[in-house]
């Protein structure tokens, strides 16, 4: 592996690093973002936010939100496989934007980047529901990484609030509990929506990614259609690793 760029702020340090066909940025020894342009689909995090997006059946995404980009690894990943109309990708870091279009290829074709707090662009949001909307809000304290946003009542309601009514929303967990919580507290906040949750985990992460959809769905349709669901580089999402399970009421 080798570092091809660096840079050292007040409060954080930067590098980009290159592994195989891999491009990788760490931020403060903290691993945020892996994208291998050759090779997208892979059994890392960033492939299970992703998967998701398949219970909307193909082609009904067309404005998908993205809160914490990093290096823009779901946005491409998105471009590649789901093709939106529009990506919005919003990021607190400045830096974060810089190394997304120049090293991660988030070109403003691909999707449009606004360097601003997730948490007040949404709140003050006034246009269309997005159907497709992705948390991965991560900082990091002390070299481990923890979530920037905690998942609370306000947070989850300006969430699903611009979300439109089939939507996907999807977001990453610390761990299974915090997904549990979460995923109580959004049924307490919409008994009639986001009532159908889904777990998703991979062997080599402590991270779980949690799937909330309204519609009745079952994860075995979604491994059907994984499987039967090549991306254009001839790898099919249903030959990762991944374990799917729904979360009981």
């Amino acid at each position: 592996m080798s570092v091809i760029w660096t840079k050292t702020t007040n409060d954080a340090h930067f590098e980009v690093r290159r592994a195989g066909c891999s491009v990788r940025l760490y931020r403060n020894g903290v691993f945020h973002s892996q994208y291998n342009s050759r090779r997208p689909i892979a059994a890392n995090l960033w492939n299970l936010l992703l998967i998701p997006a398949y219970f909307r059946p193909v082609g009904t995404i067309r404005r998908a939100l993205v809160l914490g980009v990093g290096g823009g690894a779901v946005i491409r990943l998105l471009q590649h496989c789901i093709r939106p109309e529009e990506i919005v990708g919003v990021e607190l870091d400045p830096m974060h934007v810089f190394i997304a279009r120049r090293f991660f290829g988030v070109a403003p074709s691909r999707a449009n980047l606004v360097q601003a707090d997730a948490v007040d662009w949404l709140r003050c949001y006034k246009g269309p529901k997005f159907d497709l909307i992705i948390d991965d809000l991560y900082g990091e304290a002390e070299g481990e990484p923890m979530r920037a946003v905690e998942p609370d009542k306000d947070w989850l309601s300006i969430l699903s609030r611009n979300l439109s009514n089939d939507g996907v929303l999807v977001m990453n967990f610390i761990s299974s509990q915090a997904l549990r919580d979460s995923s109580h507290l959004i049924r307490q906040l919409n008994p009639t929506r986001l009532n159908n949750a889904f777990r998703l985990s991979l062997p080599a992460y402590e991270n779980v990614v949690g799937a909330f959809v309204s519609q009745a769905l079952d994860k075995k349709p979604l491994r059907q259609l994984l499987r039967a669901s090549a991306s254009p580089c001839g790898v099919s999402l249903g030959k990762l690793p991944y374990r799917i399970r729904r979360i009981s009421q």
